[in-house]
């Protein structure tokens, strides 16, 4: 069964989305490169309409370690709370 156009596109851009390993603030460039794919599948498909969601193309290598850990270090750790405090509100 064929997919409609708009849910095979948020389908493909969160399935970018997890390749990249979640980055925070791309999702309009993951919802362009998933819309900019299926323009390109629609073209090889020719006018018949038929597009198979399992197809792949080629998209760009997956975002480095350095950049990673370039921007987990801008962030600063997240603060635990002490166990006691954890135990009073429970």
């Amino acid at each position: 069964m064929l997919e409609p156009r708009d849910e095979w596109i948020q389908k493909r851009a969160y399935a970018i989305w997890e390749e990249e390993g979640y980055p925070l603030g791309r999702d309009m460039m993951h919802w362009q490169q998933a819309s900019s794919e299926r323009i390109a599948l629609e073209e090889t498909t020719g006018a018949e309409g038929k597009v198979d969601a399992k197809v792949k193309v080629k998209r760009k290598p997956a975002v480095t370690a350095a950049v990673v850990a370039e921007t987990a270090a801008d962030k600063p750790a997240a603060k635990r709370a002490p166990k006691k405090a954890v135990k009073a509100k429970a």
